[in-house]
């Protein structure tokens, strides 16, 4: 069946989130006089980082509200288990201002949009609240290149399960088989949307290599001519 449609992650994929990530989080440590607290603003990121899985965990399983989650990663990262919700959501709103300053996408995201914008139909499927990366998407100037945003908040479902991939493909009204998933992540993203009956895309940007069973690729620039070989691209680590 041919592919009619690309799904695409955000962060990591199309915007550059870890290099926001850690200048927001520098700057952030540093407004908050809080740089101290820790041996590097590296090891403040992976804090939080770790943080965030745990209770996304939480979030995914049902066990926490989409807000909640958020409120409950700031009273761990800060060490304050009685920070009321409204301390908890001023801290988390300051981060998120710092964090934005530093929002950019790829070099090669727009560029490849613009060739695959005839051929092919665009969405996105995130880890994610639609508040978040619609308002994202229009801040970086390109949400209109998408016909759908799906967002696991809102779904209550989050990937790799497979009811989030096919949520987004409804949203777009084609079969699973009719649409490629690109994702940094190999096993959430890429994994996942195959086992989804999607064709899934790694996009390891890191050339970090390995993974023989998934298509690979390591530059956006990769993905027209593999698209538009169309034969669920062979020889998979070839791309990269």
């Amino acid at each position: 069946m041919t592919i009619r449609a690309v799904l695409w992650d955000i962060d990591d994929t199309i915007f550059d989130y870890s290099r926001a990530d850690l200048a927001g989080m520098r700057d952030h440590l540093t407004a908050e006089g809080l740089v101290d607290g820790f041996d590097s603003v590296d090891q403040a990121l992976r804090r939080w980082q770790e943080i965030t899985v745990v209770h996304w965990r939480r979030f995914e399983a049902g066990g926490v509200d989409f807000r909640e989650q958020r409120r409950e990663r700031v009273r761990d990262f800060l060490g304050t288990p009685a920070l009321t919700a409204a301390e908890a959501d001023g801290w988390f709103d300051r981060y998120i201002t710092h964090y934005e300053a530093a929002w950019a996408l790829f070099p090669d995201a727009v560029p490849v949009l613009d060739l695959l914008a005839r051929d092919y139909r665009h969405a996105v499927l995130s880890n994610s609240s639609i508040h978040n990366q619609d308002r994202k998407l229009r801040v970086l100037g390109i949400r209109d290149r998408f016909e759908a945003v799906v967002c696991a908040a809102e779904l209550g479902v989050a990937k790799p399960a497979a009811e989030a991939f096919h949520a987004a493909c409804t949203a777009l009204a084609l079969e699973p088989q009719e649409v490629a998933y690109v994702g940094d992540h190999p096993d959430i993203d890429a994994r996942g949307a195959v086992l989804a009956g999607l064709t899934g895309i790694w996009l390891d940007r890191g050339g970090l290599g390995g993974r023989p069973e998934l298509t690979r690729i390591t530059d956006l620039h990769q993905l027209p001519a593999l698209l538009r070989l169309d034969t669920r691209f062979g020889a998979s680590d070839t791309f990269g």
